[in-house]
């Protein structure tokens, strides 16, 4: 019986979505503008990498050949090899927004129409009962921010006066999200998560998507970082999704990252978590290598959103996306005969687009195994279509949206 291994490059949008306007994101393309920053010499960093961007083996997956079907042009460096190794296409996603639960959700089957709540960008962001509940339940002093805000700018600049207050920054963005930061020390981290608990139980009148748990460490002599502490505290699905119809065949499940948090720990199965890219990488490698035919392991990789799309960080995306290249070859070496590797996106984040929030944009599609063959599957109506087409292969009866795509001569 086969396997899947569901891959999430979060973040790596390759073109603007149809409807991208509504969401002042017309223009935006991830991939496309990174590889032209490098192309131009934009992307060099002393001592992290130099020169065009370097995608050999997602190339030959046909990921060039994907965002052209997006864009109607391939990024600088991606040209096709021949011959290509894996079915490629782009989606589309259904969904209204642009956040990470409802791309992951509807790449797991499950569209979701109805729009989140999403806080204005104004002083105060939040509504006052909101914060004078949360203030009592989580018997706090007051707190900091209450306004639209990029991470690392908000800790930086408020870290010092919630250190000497007990004030936790309470943030937002372009997102359906309620995000509490906090010292790990002064505060405590667990402290942070019931918090964070508080606050999602509170947010659920509210239609919010996620409330995020935001940890660092530092002083304000030296500075304040971010940890890889971080929990997201999402609402549940509000529908079956792949991970529902494969608990109930009593399949293998791994989720690996932030996959857990992303579901609502629904049907996640066994959850690894790892700071980074390359130990979630080597986690779902390993969690694959044995996991029993007729599993998943469901893997998002989120440094190149957190670290690099919402920092603006061009040469650090760049050099995200070459050093995951790097690693494709052993991507292929665990699979079998008979598995299969889908490697998608869940939204973007354009680091070279106004503001520091994701982007409204298409995601490629990349299939491949030993037996799957080489062609187009064109641009899907659905992100949902990635859901449909890994149940399909593991011998799951079809999931109410989307449509698989083995069996299809679809050319365009």
């Amino acid at each position: 019986m086969a396997r899947v291994l569901l891959i999430v490059l979060d973040s790596v949008g390759i073109g603007g979505a149809p409807d991208a306007d509504r969401y002042g994101d017309a223009g935006a393309d991830t991939l496309g503008h990174i590889a032209e920053a490098c192309a131009r010499g934009e992307g060099d960093r002393a001592g992290l990498r130099a020169g065009p961007l370097k995608l050999p083996h997602l190339a030959e997956l046909g990921l060039g050949l994907a965002a052209e079907g997006a864009t109607g042009r391939i990024p600088p460096g991606l040209a096709p090899s021949d011959p290509l190794r894996a079915a490629f296409g782009h989606a589309i996603e259904t969904a209204a927004g642009k956040d990470t639960p409802s791309g992951h959700w509807e790449i797991a089957g499950l569209p979701v129409l109805e729009p989140w709540t999403y806080f204005p960008d104004t002083r105060p962001a939040f509504p006052p009962e909101l914060i004078e509940a949360l203030i009592a339940r989580g018997g706090l002093p007051g707190i900091l921010g209450d306004c639209h805000a990029a991470g690392a700018a908000i800790v930086e600049r408020l870290g010092p006066e919630h250190v000497r207050t007990g004030k936790p920054i309470c943030y937002t963005s372009a997102d359906s999200v309620f995000q509490i930061a906090a010292h790990e020390e002064s505060f405590g981290l667990e402290r942070l998560y019931d918090l964070c608990e508080v606050a999602r139980e509170l947010c659920d009148g509210y239609r919010v998507g996620r409330v995020i748990a935001r940890p660092f460490i530092g002083s304000t002599e030296a500075g304040f970082r971010r940890t890889g502490h971080r929990r997201d505290f999402s609402t549940e699905p509000p529908g079956e999704t792949l991970l529902d119809r494969l608990a109930a065949e009593g399949r293998a499940v791994v989720s690996v990252g932030k996959i857990g948090d992303i579901f609502a720990h629904r049907n996640t199965g066994r959850e690894i978590k790892a700071i980074g890219n390359a130990a979630c990488l080597d986690a779902a490698l390993a969690a694959f290598r044995d996991l029993p035919p007729g599993g998943l392991v469901f893997l998002n990789l989120v440094d190149f959103d957190t670290e690099h799309g919402h920092r603006r960080d061009v040469p650090g995306y760049a050099a995200e996306l070459e050093a995951f290249d790097a690693r494709l070859p052993e991507v292929h070496a665990v699979l079998g005969e008979g598995d299969l590797c889908l490697i998608t996106a869940d939204h973007g984040n354009d680091p070279t687009w106004a503001g520091t929030e994701h982007t409204r944009e298409q995601v490629p599609i990349l299939a491949f195994g030993p037996r799957i063959a080489s062609r187009t599957l064109g641009a899907r109506a659905s992100f949902a279509d990635i859901g449909a087409e890994a149940a399909h292969y593991l011998g799951l009866a079809p999931l109410a949206a989307g449509r698989a795509w083995s069996g299809e001569s679809h050319e365009g």
